[in-house]
């Protein structure tokens, strides 16, 4: 299982959009096989910055969904709302811990 983690810049005003759009892509993700999960995050100290986090089973299951064209489109329309290049690392999970199926927070 791998993680890999995007820290992007998105321009000023156009946060709203970039989020929607993330989210279309992320709820897509979600049907690729490998797709274990993912967030978006803002942090507090700037509300420009985004970083987003998915969890794949291999890094091919990755590369295949960024082949799908849904993908390149929303891509493209993403790309025009940033105000520099993304930088992404990636991580091999060493450890996930999650609540049992049936215990943990109510939903």
């Amino acid at each position: 299982m791998v993680t890999i983690v995007t820290e992007i810049q998105v321009k000023p005003g156009s946060e709203p959009q970039w989020d929607e759009l993330m989210r279309e892509r992320m709820s897509t993700a979600r049907r690729h096989s490998g797709w274990i999960g993912g967030q978006l995050l803002q942090p507090d100290s700037d509300p420009h910055r985004r970083v987003i986090v998915g969890t794949w089973k291999t890094r091919d299951d990755w590369k295949e969904w960024h082949n799908d064209p849904q993908f390149q489109e929303t891509r493209a329309e993403l790309d025009q709302l940033v105000s520099a290049p993304e930088a992404c690392m990636w991580h091999d999970v060493v450890l996930e811990i999650r609540p049992e199926a049936g215990r943990g927070r109510a939903k």
